[in-house]
Order: structure tokens, then sequence, then C-alpha cells
């Protein structure tokens, strides 16, 4: 099996929180991030959402890192909340925020997270995903205000981050604490055997 040091992985994503959950598999990596179109076609389900735009991501930066001469696995990520069957995406603004903080609180929604690992040289690609199930408490229309003027909401998938203070109004939670941050690292760790890596 390959050693880590032998070749390097490399991050599609500039989300500030994918880049610390690649940092607990103290593994090291490059951050390589390529625009691509985000819209997805209408009746798609959310797994497949969230597996392709995942793939368009890592097969995006794998052609810079081509063009370096890089051997690396790039990995590919993507993070959608749904409530009963429709796709949130990240707030608009502050009243958009809103709506959708009022739609999800005392309710279950899934959290889904599309992974894609391409290894740079020789085209090999692995696409999953990961669902988690997570409740919401009963919220007043003032504690949802005051958690929007913390700014937390404003780049997160539904309006809230589970890893700030978005964590107070959450009830439970069924699955992957990571996958509802940005990043399945259980699963991330599963695929990435399959190039050669190992965290344990």
């Amino acid at each position: 099996m390959l050693q880590p040091h032998e070749r390097r992985l490399v991050l599609a994503s500039s989300s500030p929180r994918r880049k610390q959950l690649m940092g607990l598999l103290g593994l090291p990596y490059d951050v390589v991030v390529k625009p691509v179109d985000e819209q997805i076609a209408p009746g798609v389900s959310p797994e497949e959402a969230v597996r392709e735009l995942a793939l368009r991501k890592a097969r995006a930066a794998v052609k810079d890192v081509r063009e370096s001469n890089q051997d690396a696995v790039v990995i590919g990520a993507d993070t959608v909340v749904v409530l009963d069957g429709h796709i949130l995406g990240k707030p608009r603004d502050e009243q958009d925020a809103f709506h959708m903080l009022c739609a999800l609180q005392g309710k279950t929604h899934q959290v889904y997270s599309g992974v894609t690992c391409i290894d740079a040289v020789t085209g090999k690609t692995v696409v999953d995903h990961c669902a988690t199930a997570v409740t919401f408490k009963p919220l007043t229309e003032s504690q949802i205000m005051r958690y929007i003027q913390t700014g937390e909401p404003k780049d997160k998938a539904g309006a809230y981050g589970i890893q700030g203070r978005g964590a107070v109004i959450v009830e439970k939670m069924e699955g992957d604490y990571f996958n509802v941050v940005g990043l399945p690292l259980s699963r991330l760790n599963d695929m990435l055997r399959d190039f050669g890596f190992d965290v344990i």
C-alpha cells in the first residue's frame, strides 16, 4: 500500500470548515479550487445532486493538478440541507435565513454530503454520499432573529452551523456529525483506502 507521504491529497474546496476537518485526518494536503456550474436539473434527488456536484468540483481541480504533474488524489465535496424533499442552499440574505430557520424549527431534516476522490494520474474515480437526520428544537421568532444576528447563518446551507452556536438549536441527530459540518470523515477515510491512504 502506498504511504501518505509518497503522494498528496488535494481538497477542491475553499470551505474553512472542510479545511479544518481535513486537518483532523493528519495527512498533508493542498487546496485547489476552480469554479464549476452548480446548477442541477429539476427533479434530481438530493443524493444525486450532491454526488454530481462533488464530482464536478473534483474534476475541475484535477485539470490543474495534472498540469502541475502532481501525484495526487483530489477530493471534491458538496453538502445540502433537505426539508420535506426541498433542497435548502445558503440563504440569500437575513430574510431568507429567517424563512429557512422558521421552516426548520421543531422539525427533522436531512443533510446530504457527496464526496468524490479522483486519482490525478490514473483517473480512477470513486463517488459516494452520506446522509444524516437532524432535529431542531422548537424556536421562537425572537430566538431565530438573535441567532441570525450572530452572522453565523449567512454562509451555511440551511442557514445554520452545527459546529458553532447552531449546536444549541439541535435537539438530536442520527448519523455522522461531520457530515453535517460538511465532510463525512469516516466515509472519506474508507474511500481513500482505495487510493493507498489510511489515517489509522
